[in-house]
């Protein structure tokens, strides 16, 4: 089996797109440890505090699902560099205002966009790597990034 060897503009990308992949993975995590605090600091218990719980997931699960279309066609006509730090951006603002969230509505959105940018990220980042690597070497790179 032979061994990986990237020149220093791929490793550098691998690199990028592994960190880009570790604050997503990161963020869906912690979104899922705190959310239940949050819902309740916002006032909800019982009933409304499970369904609540399970429709922000939902919605940034829907963003997920609009980013991915969205950051896939843009990506296409713009480049995935622009892509990958576009989605970055809007993630980061996202996550941003949550903090700063006082009713449902306002979480809701914000998760939704943040999903759109979680989205963004993963499929670029992946994209981009693989494209610029040869094709006897994409697994290494794809493998490097998801492992990280």
């Amino acid at each position: 089996m032979p061994s990986p060897s990237f020149d220093r503009k791929t490793l550098l990308l691998i690199i990028v797109a592994a960190l880009g992949y570790f604050v997503d993975i990161y963020d869906l995590v912690l979104f899922n440890v705190v959310k239940r605090e949050s819902l309740e600091a916002l006032g909800l218990s019982g009933d409304a505090l499970k369904r609540y719980d399970v429709s922000l997931f939902n919605w940034q699960m829907g963003g997920m699902l609009i980013g991915g279309l969205l950051w896939g066609i843009l990506g296409d006509k713009r480049g995935r560099v622009q892509v990958l730090f576009g989605s970055i951006v809007v993630y980061s603002m996202a996550n941003i205002a949550n903090a700063f969230v006082t009713d449902t509505s306002t979480y809701a959105l914000c998760r939704i966009i943040a999903g759109i940018g979680l989205a963004g990220e993963l499929g670029a980042g992946i994209t981009l790597v693989v494209e610029s690597m040869e094709r006897t070497q994409r697994g290494w790179g794809t493998m490097i990034i998801v492992t990280f």
